[in-house]
């Protein structure tokens, strides 16, 4: 995933600003100015570590006089006990880092540490395993780093990279067939170069769209697994196909073997258990 940097400085910025406001108070009245310190962030639950990346621009940006030594990296199968980074400089500084960091990285690492059984459970078939939009607002940027960090491939970032027709633009645009002559309309009175996905509810709407063409990946909505093979059939390799609904640890390998190109799953960022870290001083 290509992040764009000025972006993440950005919404952490932000991030800081909504936490510390006109100063952390608890710090400023109870730990002396000068006080230098060290902690070191500390892994408390087995998974794959997620947000290092992200955690070194944060303490830069509270205090670029912050020194910080990392152990471990994005993308590391970790255990209970692991040390993923020391900090040490100001003690304001790190207490006013430590929650922003741990809340960045414990969601990324949970999302990372889900996202990476899900891709194991499939690594041997000729599939992806796709993320979606149902993300956390203002955190979208971080929740796709980390479904990247476990194995899987970003879909669309927003509503702007990417046409996807779903259920309410087809009934909204009077159904399959218009809603593609509309959308092939819009791109060639635009010049945008858009890829066009479309989701389909049943075989008999997989049969409209392969009647129609104009698209170039059909979303398999919540099909049967035997549904699931008849449309991979039916499509036959003239379009990407894509599986979505209902994805879980124990479904995603009958769905993977159907042949389906990818599968998408909203879960990656929206049912997830942070990951347990902590930042203790020593």
């Amino acid at each position: 995933m290509e992040v764009n940097p000025h972006e993440v400085s950005d919404l952490i910025r932000l991030a800081i600003l909504e936490d510390v406001a006109d100063g952390d108070h608890s710090s400023l009245a109870s730990v002396p100015a000068g006080k230098q310190q060290k902690a070191r962030l500390l892994v408390k639950q087995d998974g794959v570590l997620a947000g290092v990346s992200v955690a070194l621009q944060v303490f830069a940006e509270v205090d670029p006089n912050l020194e910080v030594s990392q152990i471990l990296h994005d993308g590391d199968a970790i255990r209970k006990g692991d040390i993923v980074l020391t900090v040490s400089g100001s003690a304001q500084s790190i207490l006013r880092a430590e929650r922003l960091v741990l809340n960045i990285m414990q969601r990324m690492s949970g999302i990372a540490t889900h996202t990476r059984r899900l891709v194991d459970a499939i690594r041997d078939l000729p599939v992806k395993l796709l993320d979606t939009r149902k993300t956390t607002p203002n955190f979208r940027v971080f929740e796709k780093m980390a479904t990247a960090i476990g194995g899987a491939h970003n879909h669309r970032m927003g509503l702007y990279d990417m046409i996807m027709l779903k259920d309410n633009h087809i009934d909204y645009a009077g159904g399959i067939e218009a809603a593609i002559r509309k959308t092939r309309e819009y791109l060639d009175r635009t010049g945008k170069n858009l890829k066009i996905e479309i989701e389909t509810r049943n075989l008999a709407e997989v049969d409209e769209v392969l009647r129609i063409g104009g698209v170039d990946i059909i979303m398999l909505d919540n099909f049967s697994i035997a549904d699931l093979r008849a449309a991979v059939e039916k499509i036959g390799g003239r379009f990407e196909t894509e599986a979505s609904g209902n994805i879980t640890e124990s479904s995603i390998r009958q769905v993977a073997e159907t042949g389906v190109d990818g599968i998408s799953s909203g879960a990656l960022t929206h049912q997830i258990n942070s990951l347990d870290l902590s930042l203790k001083a020593y």
